[in-house]
């Protein structure tokens, strides 16, 4: 072969590999530009960012590209009580080295760092609704040039504004409801409860509620804590009216609970909307114990205590993350877990009654329990309630925690303290039947608490939840399972979120 013959194969073979090179560049292109990338925006509080980074792995681990959107006072919080020797820059960072494509940016709120959102909670709410919305539209302005295209924003429901951003950037609208379906279809028909006299009158009726569409009845003292106050201040009234105009715009709705524990009132929103029950979604997305660090609060580590215990002998105690409670009722809880003579763990949580609780225990008390209960600021809840020495959850029914609990098998105590956590009760008690009211009235009194708790904890009262709970726990397994419904409408999701970013796309 002469030398010319030899330098035109190799211009025609160096030709053929960077075209290779070239095409194989432009379908990694390609395939990253039809990647679908979604903003996430949780509202700021604990009981909603822990289902949306769940469902933020989860969408991560099929394919999607995420962008987190945190606000810096939260990001603040969880950095700061993040465990000692952590290396981690932000919540995903263990996530990305897995591999996912989390992105995690932060904004503000609209409030400085210093101003104290949980006692001022009703002007943060407001500030929310009415000033946060602009910090979140020049975000999503800078954000939408990125690649992969961002194709669909998805907000917590809380929201007012997602309409008009994804109308703006022509982005599918997904609406994330954190909380049960009940709770969702009580707020979707304000209409329908402020004309029957239920909602925004002087005096509330207080006849049964059986008007509702999927609910066949509901008394007016198991509506959210919102719905029921007749004093309740207009602005926040105009947040929620708001709040549910808006959630009727949107492409897709989704909700972190489970089809066979609601389906009546989840078939009837079908009805109205796409509507996907897609919970627990802590299961959804391959959880484990040791999962994003989202805490606000510096945990303790109760696993050393719990060991020497009997198996289901500790009570659990937790208020959440965000109620306050007044002195009187925590004393009167304090001398009630006294006098039940159960081992417990109490969570009590840094600024509970909304300002200075130092010496709020009745004096003597931490003397007296001795090594029978134990009282941290906060801890690891997954971690406790999944020990097998605990047997019983004296619980606020936050939403999160009865999916955690259900999950775990623990019956609950439920003392509601607001909101949403009035209606859950009901669920639990009314419908499920794997928990007990604490009281039926106020004030709470010591010698009923330690009655509660002995009921919740031995005897045939406490037989029954078990195997109350073990059924609705099966429920919760089925649906999560391979071939479970929250797999099945999970997929479905996928399938219709993609034709509808597809028809945006046009």
């Amino acid at each position: 072969m002469d030398l010319a013959t030899s330098a035109v194969r190799r211009l025609i073979n160096n030709s053929l590999f960077l075209s290779l090179k070239t095409h194989r560049g432009s379908e990694m292109e390609a395939e990253n530009q039809d990647k679908p990338h979604a903003i996430m925006v949780p509202c700021p509080l604990q009981g909603h960012i822990i289902p949306f980074v769940h469902l933020a792995i989860k969408l991560a681990s099929i394919g999607f590209t995420i962008t987190f959107i945190n606000t810096q006072k939260l990001h603040q919080l969880i950095t700061k009580s993040s465990p000692p020797n952590t290396t981690q820059s932000d919540i995903f960072t263990e996530a990305r080295k897995s591999g996912l494509d989390i992105r995690y940016t932060t904004i503000s709120d609209g409030f400085p760092l210093s101003f104290d959102r949980f006692i001022n909670s009703d002007q943060f709410m407001e500030g929310l609704m009415l000033v946060f919305p602009a910090h979140v539209d020049d975000l999503v302005g800078k954000l939408v040039h990125q690649t992969p295209q961002i194709t669909c924003l998805i907000a917590d429901t809380f929201f007012t504004w997602p309409s008009m951003i994804s109308n703006k950037y022509n982005l599918v609208n997904v609406s994330f409801w954190t909380e049960p379906a009940l709770v969702f279809t009580l707020y979707y028909h304000l209409d329908l409860l402020k004309i029957n006299g239920h909602y925004a009158c002087h005096d509330n009726r207080e006849d049964v509620i059986d008007y509702i569409p999927g609910v066949e009845s509901i008394q007016p003292k198991d509506l959210p804590s919102y719905l029921q106050a007749p004093d309740t201040c207009v602005a926040l009234r105009m947040i929620h009216k708001a709040i549910f105009e808006g959630v009727k715009e949107a492409d897709l709705v989704i909700c972190n609970t489970v089809q066979e524990l609601e389906p009546r009132t989840i078939s009837a929103l079908q009805e109205k909307q796409p509507f996907y029950p897609l919970g627990p979604i802590f299961l959804l997305s391959g959880f484990t114990k040791t999962a994003v660090f989202t805490s606000l609060w510096s945990q303790s580590d109760c696993t050393q205590w719990l060991q020497a215990k009997p198996p289901g002998s500790v009570l659990y105690v937790s208020f959440g993350s965000l109620a306050f409670m007044s002195r009187e009722d925590v004393v009167e809880i304090a001398h009630g877990l006294l006098l039940s003579k159960v081992s417990f763990i109490w969570v009590f949580r840094p600024g509970i009654l909304g300002c200075d609780d130092s010496e709020i225990l009745p004096v003597g008390f931490e003397d007296e329990i001795k090594d029978r209960g134990l009282i941290v600021p906060w801890c690891c809840q997954i971690s406790v309630i999944s020990h097998p020495t605990v047997g019983g959850f004296l619980t606020h029914c936050g939403w999160n925690s009865i999916l955690e609990t259900i999950w775990f098998n623990v019956p609950m105590l439920c003392y509601p303290l607001f909101t949403d956590q009035i209606t859950n009760r009901k669920l639990v008690v009314d419908d499920w039947k794997i928990g007990i009211n604490l009281c039926d009235r106020k004030p709470i009194r010591r010698d009923e608490i330690a009655e509660k708790i002995k009921c919740l904890m031995i005897g045939k009262s406490a037989n029954d939840l078990r195997k109350n709970m073990e059924k609705i726990k099966g429920k919760v397994e089925d649906a999560v399972s391979s071939v479970g419904s929250s797999e099945k409408n999970f997929k479905q999701f996928i399938v219709d979120l993609k034709v509808k970013i597809s028809q945006v796309a046009r």
